[in-house]
């Protein structure tokens, strides 16, 4: 039996490895460790989760980077979920897992624990993710965790989050963004250039994120080379 890590973005998945995958497709990366590059989103992430438990997978992790909702989260701050509020519920992160490797990592970077959401769609606007925090209390959001977490519970497995902060709540994501990506998650390049040749100002605010998105990366990068300790439950 292994572990499986669900991945969204290529760039996330580039922090586990060189390798390219299609969407959908897994591998393994060692003996005990499967990943799965889902795209983004809920549902594709749910079927990546299904593809993981049927590859022998036993135990699940969600991986990548997330949006703060409190105010004290910077970007590259490590968040490992103890709840993910998803589809009107509440889905428990395993809390043995989570306080061992919240023990390990929090020797080595700055962590946060507490409840994430995941939402459906990209959530943009530093108002509506302070709303979000209001509403719910929860300190940070992706699109992906959610649906893992969901489909740990229905199989009964462990489920572990663990997400590095790419952009803090006060920062508006620029529309480029949105409109570039497609349902895989990969910025299109030549939609990305059209956009910003339409709406130049646009420009600052996206190489701003970019920096924030490298360092959510490079903390990506330094969880993982303790992955063969996190992996085991």
């Amino acid at each position: 039996m292994s572990c499986g890590i669900v991945v969204a973005l290529p760039e996330e998945l580039a922090t586990l490895t060189n390798r390219k995958l299609a969407r959908g497709e897994c591998f393994s990366l060692s003996n005990d460790v499967l990943v799965a590059y889902a795209g983004a989103g809920p549902h594709n992430a749910a079927e990546a989760a299904r593809l993981l438990i049927a590859k022998g997978a036993d135990r699940l992790i969600s991986w990548g980077c997330a949006a703060a909702l409190a105010p004290e989260l910077r970007p590259g701050q490590l968040v490992i979920a103890d709840r993910i509020f998803f589809d009107q519920q509440i889905y428990e992160a395993d809390k043995c897992w989570s306080d061992k490797v919240s023990s390990r990592l929090g020797e080595k970077l700055a962590v946060g624990n507490g409840k994430l959401v995941t939402e459906t769609r990209i959530v943009a606007l530093s108002e509506d993710k302070q709303a979000i925090h209001r509403n719910t209390g929860a300190m940070a959001l992706d699109m992906e965790s959610g649906a893992i977490a969901k489909v740990a519970s229905q199989s009964n497995l462990p489920c572990l989050v663990l997400r590095a902060i790419a952009d803090p709540v006060a920062l508006d994501l620029p529309p480029a963004v949105s409109r570039a990506m497609n349902e895989q998650g990969q910025v299109e390049l030549g939609k990305l250039l059209r956009h910003l040749a339409l709406h130049p100002w646009e420009v600052p605010a996206l190489v701003k994120l970019g920096l924030h998105f490298h360092a959510a990366e490079k903390t990506l990068k330094t969880i993982a080379r303790h992955l063969n300790e996190i992996a085991i439950y």
